[in-house]
């Protein structure tokens, strides 16, 4: 009777002992996840980095891209204004061009009329 007995509980016992390493896998298993996950999230904190860092730099570029496109604009807009300084200068020189053709049409006007006056005394 006692030896059944031992014998159960000899059972039992190795049942608890099975238990408790069932427990512990449990537990490895629990823990290699969490070890799963940290991994994972380490990896999406270093995607996130990249993402940002290339951001960054898509930034600068937009950046360098911007100081290009004024360089060019100052550059296009200075030669437009070079070009219309050239026009107004072209356009001074005709008008200073039509003022001597004026005077010397003023100038071959006078010219006749002392020949008209001359015509006139050698008439008298």
């Amino acid at each position: 009777m006692r030896e059944r007995e031992r014998e159960r509980e000899r059972e039992r016992e190795r049942e608890r002992e099975r238990e408790r390493e069932r427990e512990r896998e449990r537990e490895r298993e629990r823990e290699r996840e969490r070890e799963i996950d940290r991994e994972r999230e380490i990896d999406r904190e270093r995607e996130r980095e990249r993402e940002r860092e290339r951001e960054r730099e898509r930034e600068r570029e937009r950046e360098r891209e911007r100081k290009r496109e004024n360089r060019r604009e100052r550059y296009k807009e200075g030669e437009r204004e070079r070009g219309r300084e050239r026009e107004r200068e072209r356009e001074r020189e005709r008008e200073r061009e039509r003022e001597r053709e004026r005077e010397r049409e003023r100038e071959r006007e006078r010219e006749r009329e002392r020949e008209r006056e001359r015509e006139r005394e050698r008439e008298r």
